[in-house]
C-alpha cells in the first residue's frame, strides 16, 4: 500500500468510522503529521489527490496547525504553498464542497497575514501581489473568479482581526498597519462601487450569493481593527469604528449611509441582516472624523435611515420567524443594536436638532413597545399551529400575506424550544432599545435646548409595556415550564439598571401602575389556598413587582428633591416591606416616605428601617448561606450599609449588630465553615470588611476590644501554628481540610485589613499578625505552592498589607523593614498568571509605599530588594509576549511596577541581560500603543525614565562611578539598543503615526518620552518625516513641512523638564495642524509655535 493510500485510509477512518478505537488510532497517526519532516509534502499530496472530502480537510487542518506552531515553515515554502492554494482554488473551487473552499481560504489568509511585512531581496512585498490581483478580478457579473476573490478578501480581513498564528503582538500590529495603509481603503471603495452598481439593477436579475459576498466584504472592512487594539465586538459600550482620517471623504456627505439603507429597502430579506450590520458600523464611526457641521449632516442621514427601516419593518419580523429555526441573529437584532449606537456615538443635543427627531422618537417608542410585548406573545403563538395561523396578523402584523404559507410550513416543525429561542432573542435585542432610552434620559439634565425632547411621553409607554409583558409571561413560566428571565441574574440586573433611569420620567404613572398591579396580585395571594396555581402565578408576579419597585426607588438621584416622588417611593416601599420586610432605598429620617411607613408598619425613623434590613440580612446569612447568589447580595448590602457615614453609626448601636460582632463563627454562619466550596469562601472577605468597619466606629484604639473581636481568628491562628510547626504533621491531619482553614483565615484577615485604613488601626492589626500569621503563610507556600486556590488568597492578603492606603504604614521603622522580607520571599512559588499579577501589585505597593528605606538594604548587605527585583524579571519573562496583554489586570500591574522600577532602580535595569532589556522595550512598545489609559500612562512614564537614562549614558563620556550603597551601572542596556536599533525606531514610528493619523489617548503622557526618542534617533525621525510628507498629496507638502518645523521650534538638545514642556506645547499644535490638513482644511500660520493648545 503506497503512501497516498495510507493517508486516504486514515482520513476516511477519522471521518466515517463509528468505532472509537479506530478513530482514535487514525487521529493519533494523522496528528504525527505536524511533527514529521515530510508534513508539507504529504499535505500537498492530500490536497491534490486526496479522496474528497476527508483528504483535503485533514491536509488543510494539519497545515494550519503547522503554521501556528513555533517551528512553522520557511518563508519560501509559505510563498510556494500560497501560490499552490490559489491555483487549486482557481481550478477546482467549483467542484469542491463549500467547507473545503472555506478551509483553504482560511489557510491562504493565515499565510498572507503571517508574512505580510516580509520583503524579498528586491525589497518587494511578494505576498501583496495576490491581493492586488484579487481586487482587480472582481466584477459585477459575479462569476466564479469574482466570488472566489470576494471570499478570499473577506477571510483575509477577518483573519487580520485575530492574533492567531502570530508570534508577537508587535509583528501583528505592524502587519495591521501596513495592510490598513496599503489596501483596505481600496477594498472598501471596490465594495462600495459594487453595491452602488447593485442598487441600480433590477432586483430580479441579481445573483444573491454574489450580493451577499459583496456585503460581507464591505462589512468586514468596517469591522477591521484599524488601530491594532486586538479587541472584538463583545463589548457594546463606547464601541467606535476607528476609520483612518484619510477615509473621511467617503463618509462626510452621507451618501454612503443613504446607499446602505436604500439596499435594505431594495434587497430581499435574506440580505437584511448583513445590510443592517453595516448600518450598525456606519452609526459607530468615530465622532472625530467629522467637524461639527459634518457630524450633524451625517447624523441626519443615519436618523433618516433608521426612520426608513421602522416605516418598512416587514423584513425585521419576517427574518425573526425564519431565523429562529436556524439559531441565528436576525435583522431585528442588528436594528436594535443600531438604535443603541445612535445615543452611544451622538449627543442628545445633536439628535434634537435633526429635522426628523420628533417623528423618529414616536416611531422608536412604538417600535420598542411592540418589541417588548412580542416576546411573550411569540411563545403563546408557538403552542398550537392553528392559533398561529388564526392570529398571525394580530401577533405578527408585519408579516405580509404572501408569507403566511411559508410561516405555516415553518410552524409545522416549530416547537416550544424554537419559541423559547425567539423569546430569548427578543430579550437580548430589546436590551439595546432600553439602552438607547436610558442614555437619552440620562442626558436630559445636560441639554439646554428649549425644544421638547418627548421623553416624558415615550418613557411611560415603554415602562408600561415592559411591566405588563413580564407579568403576562409569568403565567407561561408557571403553566408551561418556560425559562424564567429572573433566573438570569446578570441579565436582569443589566435591564433593571436601565429601567431605574427610564421609569423616573413621569414617575406618577409608573408608580400607579406598579402599585395597582401589586395590590391586585397581593389580594390573589392572600385569598387563595396553598397549591392553587393562581396563587403561584400571583407570587411569581409579585417577585417581578418587588424587583421593579426596588428598581424604581433605586432610580431616585441624590440631587432630586421632590416630595411627591418621595411619597410615591414610600407607598411602594411600604408594599414591598409588607411582603419581604426589607428595602433597598437610602432615605433620610425627615423624608415624607416615613409618613406612609409609619402608618402601614409602625416604622417611624431610619433606625427602625435599618433594624428590619439587618434582620433580613442576618436571616439570609444564617439560613440561605448555601445559595451563593443570596449570600453575595446580602453581604454586598451589608458592606454598602457599613460604608454610609450616617447609617454605620446607627447600625453600630443596633442590638442585632452587637450580637453579630460577638458571634461570627462557623457555628452561627455556615459559610464561615470548611465545608463550603472555595468559590463561596471568597465572600468572607466582604463579611469581615463590613464587620471591622462597624467595630472601628467607636474603637478609639481600644486594643482589648479589638482582641475580643479577633478571638475566633486568633483561635484559628494558634491552631494552625501548633499543627504546622509539628514535624511530619501531614500524616495526622487532612491536607484538604488544612488548606481550607488557611484559605479561610487569609480571606478573613484581608477583609479586616481593608477596613483598617488608619495608622493606629493598622498598627494594632500588624502587631496582631506578626509573626504568627506570616509564618503560617510561609509554611503554606512551601507546602502548597502549586495550588492556586491557596496561593491566590495568600498573595491577595499580602497585596492588601502592602497598600499604603491613607499613609497607614507610617509606623515604627523596624516594623516597616519586617514587611518587605516577608513579602518578597513568596515570589519563587508563583506559577500562575493570576498570582504573578498579584505579585506585581504587591511589589509595586512595597516600592511606592514610602514606608521602606531601600538604601539600608544594600548598605547592610541585605539582598531582599535585589532578590525581589530579580524575581520580578523572572516572572515577566515567564509570561509569553503573545499572552501578556490578554490579561488586563496583569498588564496594568506590570506597567505600574515597571514605572517605579525604572524610576528608582535604573541601575538594576542597566545590568539586565541585553535580551531581557530588549523584551522590556518590546513590552513598553506594546504598552504605549494600548487602548487602556492606565497601561498607556505607566508605559509612557517608564519609557520616559529609560530614555532619560539612555540619553545621559550616550552623552556622558566617562563611565559612571558607583556611589556608596548603590548598585553599579552596567552597559547591557546600551548593548541591546545598539545591536537592535529597530527597538526604539519602531516605538518612534508607532507613536508619531498614532499622533498624526489616529485616535490618541493620554496625549500629554505620550509627549514626554517622544522627545527622547527623537533626540536619540534624529536620522530615523528625519527619514520618517520625509516618508510621511512624500505620501501626502502635493498640495499638502508645504503644510506638513511647516508643521514638522514647528514641532521642534524652541526645543533644545536636552531632556530637562522645561524643554519637555516646550515640546509638549509644540506637539499639541502640531497634531491639530496635521489633523486639519488631512481633513483638507487650510491651516493658517500662528504667530507663535509655543502657544498653549
Amino acid at each position: 500500500m503506497d503512501e497516498l493510500e495510507v493517508l486516504n485510509r486514515l482520513c476516511k477512518e477519522l471521518g466515517e468510522s463509528t468505532d472509537p478505537a479506530i478513530r482514535a488510532r487514525a487521529e493519533q497517526n494523522l496528528a504525527e503529521l505536524v511533527d514529521s519532516p515530510q508534513c508539507l509534502r504529504r499535505c500537498m499530496l492530500l490536497l491534490e489527490r486526496g479522496d474528497l472530502p476527508y483528504g483535503p480537510v485533514v491536509a488543510s487542518n494539519t497545515l494550519m496547525k503547522l503554521l501556528n506552531s513555533k517551528t512553522g515553515i520557511l518563508v519560501d515554502q509559505k510563498l510556494e504553498l500560497s501560490r499552490y492554494i490559489l491555483n487549486l482554488l482557481g481550478t477546482r473551487s467549483s467542484s469542491l464542497p463549500p467547507f473545503i473552499v472555506s478551509s483553504l481560504c482560511q489557510l491562504f489568509a493565515r499565510i498572507t497575514k503571517q508574512e505580510w511585512t516580509y520583503t524579498d531581496s528586491s525589497d518587494r512585498h511578494v505576498f501583496h501581489t495576490p491581493v492586488s490581483e484579487m481586487i482587480t478580478t472582481i466584477d459585477l457579473n459575479g462569476g466564479n473568479q469574482s466570488m472566489l476573490a470576494l471570499q478570499l478578501l473577506s477571510t483575509l480581513l477577518t483573519d487580520f482581526n485575530s492574533q492567531a498564528g502570530m508570534e508577537s503582538v508587535n509583528k501583528h500590529r505592524k502587519g495591521i498597519a501596513l495592510f490598513r495603509d496599503s489596501y483596505i481603503f481600496e477594498i472598501f471603495e471596490t465594495s462600495i462601487s459594487l453595491l452602488s452598481a447593485i442598487s441600480q439593477k433590477d432586483v430580479t436579475t441579481l445573483q444573491m450569493p454574489f450580493v451577499l459576498a459583496v456585503l460581507d466584504l464591505c462589512l468586514n472592512t468596517l469591522l477591521f481593527d484599524f488601530i491594532g487594539s486586538l479587541s472584538d465586538e463583545t463589548s457594546e459600550d463606547n464601541y467606535t469604528v476607528q476609520v483612518p482620517t484619510i477615509w473621511r471623504t467617503a463618509f462626510t456627505d452621507g451618501k454612503l449611509v443613504d446607499l446602505i439603507f436604500g439596499l435594505y429597502i431594495k434587497l430581499p430579506s435574506v440580505a437584511s441582516e448583513k445590510v443592517l450590520h453595516i448600518g450598525v458600523q456606519l452609526a459607530s464611526v468615530r465622532r472625530t472624523l467629522f467637524n461639527g457641521s459634518e457630524r450633524q449632516t451625517y447624523l441626519e442621514h443615519v436618523v433618516a435611515g433608521v426612520k426608513r427601516v421602522i416605516e418598512n419593518p416587514e423584513k425585521l419580523t419576517e427574518q425573526a420567524c425564519f431565523f429562529a429555526r436556524r439559531q441565528k441573529k436576525p435583522a431585528f437584532h442588528e436594528f436594535c443594536r443600531m438604535v443603541s449606537r445612535l445615543k452611544t456615538n451622538f449627543q442628545l443635543c445633536e439628535l434634537i436638532k435633526v429635522p426628523d427627531y420628533a417623528a423618529v422618537m414616536r416611531l422608536l417608542a412604538q417600535f420598542t413597545v411592540e418589541s417588548l410585548r412580542s416576546g411573550p406573545k411569540i411563545v403563546q403563538i408557538a403552542m398550537t399551529r392553528q392559533s398561529v395561523i388564526h392570529n398571525a396578523k394580530k401577533y405578527l402584523k408585519f408579516v405580509p400575506q404572501n408569507e403566511l404559507r411559508n410561516l405555516e410550513l415553518l410552524l409545522s416543525s416549530f416547537n416550544v424550544r424554537g419559541a423559547q429561542f425567539m423569546m430569548d432573542l427578543s430579550a437580548n435585542s430589546t436590551y439595546f432599545l432600553l439602552t438607547f432610552w436610558q442614555r437619552m434620559v440620562t442626558s436630559v439634565p445636560y441639554v439646554r435646548s428649549s425644544e421638547d425632547n418627548l421623553l416624558n411621553l415615550c418613557c411611560p409607554e415603554i415602562m408600561t409595556a415592559f411591566v405588563e409583558s413580564r407579568l403576562q409571561n409569568v403565567e407561561r413560566v408557571v403553566r408551561d415550564g418556560h425559562d424564567d428571565p429572573l433566573d438570569d441574574q446578570g441579565a436582569t440586573l443589566q435591564v433593571m439598571e436601565h429601567l431605574a433611569i427610564i421609569c423616573r420620567c413621569d414617575y406618577e404613572k409608573t408608580a400607579q401602575l406598579l402599585a395597582s398591579a401589586f395590590d391586585e396580585n397581593a389580594r390573589v395571594m392572600e385569598a387563595g389556598s396553598e397549591g392553587d396555581i393562581r396563587v403561584v402565578i400571583a407570587e411569581g408576579r409579585l417577585v417581578w413587582l418587588v424587583t421593579l419597585i426596588g428598581t424604581a426607588v433605586f432610580g431616585k438621584t441624590a440631587v432630586s428633591n421632590n416630595e411627591e416622588h418621595d411619597k410615591l417611593d414610600g407607598d411602594l416601599v411600604a408594599r414591598r416591606a409588607y411582603i419581604m420586610d426589607q428595602s433597598y432605598a437610602q432615605i433620610t429620617k425627615s423624608s415624607p416616605v416615613y409618613d406612609k411607613l409609619n402608618s402601614e408598619l409602625g416604622v417611624s425613623d431610619e433606625t427602625d428601617m435599618l433594624s428590619i434590613i439587618v434582620q433580613k440580612i442576618l436571616t439570609n446569612l444564617k439560613y440561605w448561606a448555601t445559595n451563593e447568589h443570596i449570600l453575595e447580595l446580602s453581604l454586598s448590602l451589608l458592606k454598602d450599609l457599613s460604608l454610609g457615614y450616617t447609617a454605620v453609626r446607627k447600625l453600630f448601636r443596633l442590638q442585632e449588630v452587637q450580637l453579630l460582632l460577638s458571634n461570627h463563627t462557623a457555628e452561627h454562619f455556615v459559610f464561615l465553615g470548611q465545608s463550603v466550596p472555595y468559590s463561596t469562601m471568597k465572600h468572607r472577605t466582604i463579611f469581615y470588611e463590613a464587620l471591622t468597619r462597624l467595630l472601628t466606629i467607636d474603637l478609639n484604639d481600644d486594643e482589648q476590644l479589638f482582641e475580643q473581636f479577633m478571638q475566633p481568628l486568633g483561635a484559628t491562628t494558634r491552631q494552625l501554628t501548633a499543627i504546622m510547626t509539628t514535624p511530619n504533621y501531614s500524616g495526622t491531619v487532612s491536607q484538604e481540610e488544612l488548606k481550607r482553614v488557611v484559605v479561610g483565615l487569609c480571606r478573613d484577615l484581608r477583609g479586616v485589613a481593608v477596613a483598617c485604613s488608619t495608622k493606629n488601626l493598622f498598627q494594632i492589626l500588624f502587631d496582631w499578625l506578626y509573626p504568627e500569621v506570616f509564618n503560617i503563610m510561609m509554611r503554606a507556600v512551601e507546602e502548597w505552592s502549586t495550588s492556586p486556590e491557596v496561593m491566590t488568597p495568600i498573595f491577595r492578603l499580602l497585596a492588601e498589607l502592602c497598600q499604603n492606603r491613607q499613609q497607614r504604614l507610617k509606623f515604627e521603622m523596624s516594623d516597616r523593614i519586617l514587611v518587605m522580607p516577608d513579602v518578597s520571599r513568596e515570589r519563587a512559588y508563583a506559577e500562575r498568571y493570576k498570582n504573578i499579577g498579584i505579585i506585581f501589585n504587591v511589589l509595586k505597593c512595597a516600592l511606592i509605599g514610602a514606608y521602606v528605606p531601600f538604601g539600608v538594604f544594600r548598605l547592610y548587605g541585605d539582598p531582599c530588594l535585589q532578590d525581589s527585583l530579580n524575581m520580578f524579571v523572572k516572572l515577566f519573562i515567564k509570561i509569553p509576549e503573545e499572552d501578556f496583554h490578554s490579561y488586563t489586570k496583569i498588564a496594568q500591574h506590570y506597567y505600574n511596577l515597571l514605572e517605579n522600577v525604572v524610576q528608582d532602580n535604573i541601575a538594576f535595569v542597566s545590568n539586565l541581560q541585553p535580551e531581557v532589556f530588549a523584551a522590556i522595550l518590546r513590552s513598553v512598545h506594546t504598552g504605549v500603543t494600548s487602548l487602556d489609559a492606565v497601561v498607556i500612562t505607566s508605559a509612557c512614564s517608564a519609557l520616559d525614565s529609560i530614555l532619560n537614562y539612555l540619553y545621559k549614558r550616550f552623552t556622558r563620556a566617562p563611565h559612571p562611578v558607583a556611589k556608596v550603597g548603590m548598585e553599579p551601572e552596567g552597559d547591557s542596556c546600551l548593548v541591546a539598543v545598539k545591536s537592535q536599533p529597530q527597538l526604539m525606531s519602531d516605538i518612534l514610528t508607532s507613536m508619531m503615526t498614532s499622533l498624526m493619523f489616529g485616535e490618541v489617548k493620554c496625549q500629554w503622557s505620550i509627549s514626554r518620552p517622544l522627545l527622547g526618542l527623537i533626540l536619540l534617533q534624529e536620522e530615523v525621525f528625519t527619514n520618517f518625516k520625509r516618508e510621511v510628507i512624500s505620501q501626502q498629496p502635493e498640495d499638502r507638502h508645504a503644510v506638513f513641512e511647516q508643521a514638522f518645523l514647528g514641532l521642534m521650534d524652541g526645543v533644545e538638545m536636552s531632556l530637562t523638564v522645561k524643554n519637555k514642556d516646550i515640546f509638549t506645547q509644540n506637539l499639541a499644535k502640531f497634531r491639530r495642524e496635521i489633523v486639519e490638513a488631512v481633513k483638507g482644511k487650510d491651516v493658517s500660520p500662528s504667530a507663535s509655535n509655543n502657544e498653549m493648545c
